[in-house]
């Protein structure tokens, strides 16, 4: 079994509002937040609207299993609305 944990940095430049910073970064939840061996939350700056982080927990029977569902997510992050400017990749 392979654990990792996924951080994810964003800026998201012209953000107005909180409503509008979790409207350009909803996918991120509704698409991982669904399966089974992912778990994502928001993890800081709760209150900036032009700032975000993001963690994903992702377990899998493999390093491969889990690479490849990082690298989904990094893929879909990367086509947001929003810079991905920093991203961390922790094995566990």
């Amino acid at each position: 079994m392979q654990l990792a944990v996924l951080t994810l940095d964003f800026h998201l430049e012209g953000c107005r509002s909180l409503k509008e910073k979790r409207q350009r970064l909803r996918g991120l939840k509704d698409r991982f937040g669904r399966l089974s061996n992912v778990a994502t939350c928001e993890s800081a700056y709760p209150d900036q609207w032009d700032k975000a982080q993001w963690c994903f927990v992702c377990v899998g029977p493999n390093k491969a299993a889990v690479q490849s569902t990082c690298a989904a997510i990094e893929e879909h992050a990367s086509q947001l609305d929003a810079v991905l400017y920093q991203q961390q990749l922790e094995y566990l």
